[in-house]
């Protein structure tokens, strides 16, 4: 027993290791970038510098326009119902201005892709409860919010209409013809056939009839 005594390690040698290695950390959280683009009506969610999602949303439409700039997560709510719009439910509620403003998740999937809401950002249910856990899990410290462009819905280009029957194109749209597969010229609003011609039953009437 005195030969053990002998060889007793000292306290301060079984505290070197901890010395060494330092105390046990946890992990670190990981940024969070949630750009929000009007004109696109897209939102993508970047984490640490790599782009993790893109989804359709639906911003504020004229007269209730998302505001632009760049925000931080405020606080959040799991189920919310919005005071100012007859208790319309908004579940998984990220929100990044003091006057109300937020992203949450919509039931009005169809409109995704539109500037259609009252200021909110709109997210199809699914992707704000995926977008919740995620800011919930790293921290609102950690989550920048980054709204751009104009919420003005773009103006899609007019399809061509099809030629009715006796018309032909003339260079702007689409006149009658003369019969027989002739066509005047510069025929178009203001012209009129010549006197006493009567057209055939059935031929397409244009401008100047």
């Amino acid at each position: 027993m005195r030969l053990l005594s002998f060889f007793r390690i000292p306290q301060s040698l079984l505290a070197l290791p901890l010395l060494l290695v330092g105390p046990l950390s946890s992990p670190a959280s990981a940024n969070v970038l949630i750009t929000i683009d009007k004109s696109a009506q897209r939102m993508t969610v970047w984490v640490d510098g790599t782009e993790e999602y893109i989804w359709p949303v639906s911003t504020g439409r004229p007269g209730f326009d998302t505001p632009s700039g760049s925000y931080s997560a405020l606080s959040m709510n799991e189920e919310w119902y919005s005071k100012q719009w007859d208790n319309s439910p908004m579940p998984h509620s990220i929100f990044f201005m003091k006057d109300g403003h937020a992203i949450h998740g919509s039931y009005e999937v169809k409109n995704l892709g539109k500037a259609a809401s009252h200021g909110c950002v709109r997210l199809s249910p699914e992707n704000a409860a995926t977008l919740y856990a995620l800011v919930e899990a790293q921290g609102m410290a950690n989550t920048q919010v980054v709204v751009s462009g104009t919420g003005q819905e773009v103006a899609q280009p007019k399809k061509p209409r099809q030629p009715q029957y006796g018309e032909a194109w003339q260079g702007d749209g689409y006149y009658p013809t003369y019969p027989f597969g002739w066509r005047r010229p510069g025929w178009g609003p203001g012209y009129a056939p010549p006197p006493g011609f009567r057209a055939p039953r059935n031929w397409f009437q244009g401008p100047g009839y």
